[in-house]
């Protein structure tokens, strides 16, 4: 049933209250207009009741509890047993620490057990609420959960009315288990500065369980006339023309084919693989000259969505190809010199079929995890192949430390094989990055504020415990160039039960917590691709409203971490003789105990912090060569190009195999090499013919 009846209100809500009266007009012209047989009308009810809930879904926004746009001071609470079951903590979706009983327990829990308890919350300006989302309390040791609730307004605190139906007053329904987000739309909005979560039922444990609750409320602003300086107004919009809103993925591939029609001669779509489902992986890449590798020129790639329902990633690189597309057609010198300088692929769903979950239930609604697993069930964050403890091993068996490897660790046999559990889309990532040189990414998730970079696994399994790798400096400069450029992550309290803000918003991934199986382990030590995590808001999916603001915050950083993938030394490994690129050549760096290797064309890219470097190249037929790069910082690499010379055993394998004439100097060199294994052995056997002539005697 739709309740057409306006709530009870004050005196002062009744005169800035003209906006819902006139919306609730509607639904009674509309329920007289239908003349239909007796049979249909259930089911024109039920249209009518769905219309009208959509109509109040899409018409308010969340305040933001759970994006943190609603600040602590803006929360109260009736009571609370202790500072981590505070009012603060009553943010849809808030996470609890490891431990529950410290600061930071995953809801708002009243200290008494009563119908009187409620949580409020302060919107700051008249608003039209429409409607509740509540949650359970999250905790590894208790099951907390408000079955019922009322709900009540007020201006002034002083006075409160409930919302009521038909002059009766509305008990929603709460929730049944501590996860699922339940959503309650009131029949009628009201407009008011405070709203009250009141409590009515609640889990009974046998000792009468705790009232717990997270929640997020929904509500427009309406206009303030004593708001009349803009500086008092957050910003809500971007100076940036984009199509700020979620796109699912069919609106995905459309908002991609615009961008390639708008820009056909910087940008190309293709696919690297195929979802469980079939749903295709589609990347953007932008360059000067799509679809080549030139000498010389970096590869760089942006990777979102590999957790579905973590989607603000997604949108930014959306936007980003839109933007970089338009910037590059308005002349804008930093976007035109990154397109020529750069090859750029953008991957913003890695795991379509768990966004397309998340879609379907909608931002507030999904929930924590919803979506975050393949089809199959596979959280892909784990799911590659974990070489780390390949490196450990050998480390700790080889005893001779020249013998042992630091990078390119083959993937285990095991691994390969078809009856591994390695889903379908991480299969596909890694035959892209085998395909693609590579050298820097950034892995795009939700739900905190932070950058974290490898190692994400802990040497000996633990929780966490600080795991660097031997670039452990230029890892820290490449996070601290995101998080130092993104506007929301200073002066901001912690999203969850970890205060990122005195590690400055970046921390070793194994110090965090420990990852076994990261993306990003994986391809530090199976390629030449350095690559951090960016996590990117409290709100795992912000609403639509919340996107150009998240734009505001992020574009800077965007752009400044992929102009890092020019920081260092680059050059071309070549044959001093042909002239021909070398792949495969190892360079190595003095006290950095990592290489990388040239890729197809000879030429690498060794990122670097500012310094003086000795730089060695070898490859396998060459006499190795070494000299000195100074790294400045400037925007461009140094350039540090190697001419090797192969080896006199090489060369004239090379060039008998080819049926050439020996050149004299090889000539020479070749029979002194004979002359004096001659002499080695002569003496050899002349030592032996003197032994055996002494004992015959």
């Amino acid at each position: 049933m739709v309740c057409l009846f306006v709530a009870r209100r004050s005196t002062r809500s009744i005169k800035v209250a003209k906006k819902p009266k006139t919306v609730l007009k509607k639904p009674k012209v509309i329920a007289k207009k239908p003349k239909v047989a007796k049979k249909q009308k259930p089911q024109v009810k039920k249209k009518l009741a769905t219309e009208t809930l959509s109509s109040n879904v899409s018409e308010c926004p969340p305040l933001g509890l759970e994006s943190l746009k609603v600040k602590d001071n803006q929360l109260r609470a009736s009571s609370f047993k202790r500072r981590g079951l505070g009012p603060h903590r009553g943010r849809l979706n808030i996470q609890s620490g490891t431990q529950d009983g410290d600061i930071y327990d995953g809801a708002w829990c009243a200290q008494y057990k009563d119908k009187n308890q409620w949580l409020e919350v302060d919107a700051r300006r008249l608003t039209r609420f429409t409607g509740v989302i509540l949650q359970g309390r999250n905790s590894i040791w208790s099951w907390d959960v408000v079955h019922s609730y009322k709900v009540q307004f007020s201006n002034d605190t002083l006075i409160w009315r409930y919302s009521s139906c038909l002059l009766v007053l509305q008990v929603f329904e709460g929730n049944q288990d501590a996860e699922t987000p339940v959503l309650a739309l009131f029949n009628t909005s009201t407009v008011a500065r405070y709203i009250r979560i009141n409590p009515q039922t609640w889990y009974q444990n046998g000792t009468q369980g705790d009232i717990c609750l997270r929640a997020e409320v929904l509500g427009c602003a309406l206009p303030d006339p004593n708001n009349i300086y803009a500086w008092q107004t957050e910003p809500t919009e971007s100076r940036d023309k984009l199509d700020f809103r979620h796109h699912n993925y069919k609106e995905m591939r459309k908002l991609m084919k615009s961008v390639n029609d708008a820009c056909p001669d910087i940008t190309r779509i293709y696919s690297i693989g195929k979802s469980y489902t079939g749903l295709k992986l589609y990347v953007m890449e932008i360059s000067d000259n799509p679809g080549k590798h030139e000498l010389g020129e970096p590869e760089f790639r942006y990777v979102a969505g590999m957790h579905g329902n973590e989607v603000l990633g997604r949108e930014l690189l959306l936007s980003l190809m839109h933007y970089m597309c338009q910037e590059y057609k308005r002349g804008d010198q930093r976007i035109v010199r990154l397109v020529k300088d750069t090859r750029i692929h953008l991957l913003p769903s890695m795991n379509p079929d768990g966004y397309e979950m998340a879609f379907k239930k909608g931002s507030e609604l999904a929930g924590w995890a919803l979506g975050r697993y393949s089809y199959e069930g596979i959280d892909m964050n784990h799911n590659f192949a974990d070489l780390n403890s390949v490196m450990w091993t050998a480390i700790e068996l080889e005893t001779d430390r020249s013998k042992l490897i630091n990078h390119y660790f083959p993937i285990p046999e095991q691994y390969t094989s078809e009856e591994a559990f390695v889903a379908s889309e991480t299969r596909a990532v890694i035959s892209w990055m085998q395909n693609i040189p590579f050298v820097l990414s950034a892995n795009l998730h939700g739900g905190e504020l932070v950058v974290t970079y490898p190692y994400d696994m802990t040497r000996d399994w633990a929780p966490r415990e600080h795991t660097p790798t031997a670039d452990e400096s230029f890892f820290r400069w490449l996070a601290t160039a995101y998080a130092s450029t993104n506007q929301v992550t200073v002066y901001r309290r912690p999203c969850h039960n970890k205060d990122f803000l005195r590690y400055n918003n970046i921390i070793n991934g194994a110090d965090w917590h420990n990852v076994p199986g990261s993306m990003n382990d994986f391809s530090y030590l199976h390629t030449n691709c350095f690559e951090v995590t960016v996590e990117l808001s409290c709100d795992k999916f912000p609403h639509a409203s919340e996107l150009p603001i998240e734009w505001e915050n992020n574009r800077e950083s965007l752009l400044v971490y992929m102009e890092q993938v020019h920081r260092g030394v680059k050059g071309v490994v070549r044959d001093k003789d042909t002239e021909a690129g070398i792949a495969d050549a190892i360079i190595k760096v003095d006290d950095i105990d990592h290489h990388i290797r040239s890729a197809a064309d000879g030429d690498y890219w060794r990122l670097l912090n500012p310094g003086e470097y000795r730089v060695t190249a070898t490859a396998e037929g060459y006499l190795p060569s070494s000299r000195t790069c100074q790294v400045m910082y400037d925007y461009y690499p140094t350039i540090c190009d190697f001419n090797l010379t192969k080896m006199p055993k090489q060369r004239l394998k090379d060039i008998l195999a080819k049926g050439g004439k020996l050149p004299k100097d090889l000539q020479l060199r070749l029979r002194q090499l004979r002359m004096r294994k001659l002499r080695v052995t002569t003496k050899a056997i002349n030592q032996r013919r003197a032994a055996k002539r002494a004992k015959t005697v």
